[in-house]
């Protein structure tokens, strides 16, 4: 069944008690350390890459992540692999998953 993400943020169809944004963020995470692994070139920053990645599937696995956690992560990922234009579309649904939980509060980075 497909979901719109209004129906996303006011919670699961089913009685689970998972939030669905940590739904979507882990997914989100899987699909793009998947694809980092199946990536055949090298690049500077791989390694930073993917034990960021590592760092961030466990914040998702822990529950409601916090929000400052979750933007250095991503600030990091995408330093990481940002030129790296066939993890383009993986890192946007990261950085989507991650903007299901708001924005930076104002004078936090």
């Amino acid at each position: 069944m497909l979901r719109s993400v209004e129906q996303k943020r006011q919670g699961p169809v089913t009685g689970g008690d998972e939030d669905p944004r940590v739904t979507e963020l882990r997914s989100a995470v899987s699909r793009l350390r998947r694809r980092l692994a199946a990536h055949p070139g090298e690049f500077a920053d791989r390694t930073i890459a993917e034990e960021e990645l590592a760092a961030l599937a466990a914040i998702a696995a822990d529950g409601i992540p916090e929000i400052p956690c979750l933007r250095r992560s991503l600030l990091l990922i995408a330093g990481a692999i940002g030129s790296v234009s066939a993890l383009s579309a993986e890192l946007t649904e990261v950085r989507r998953a991650v903007d299901l939980f708001g924005g930076p509060m104002r004078g936090q980075g």
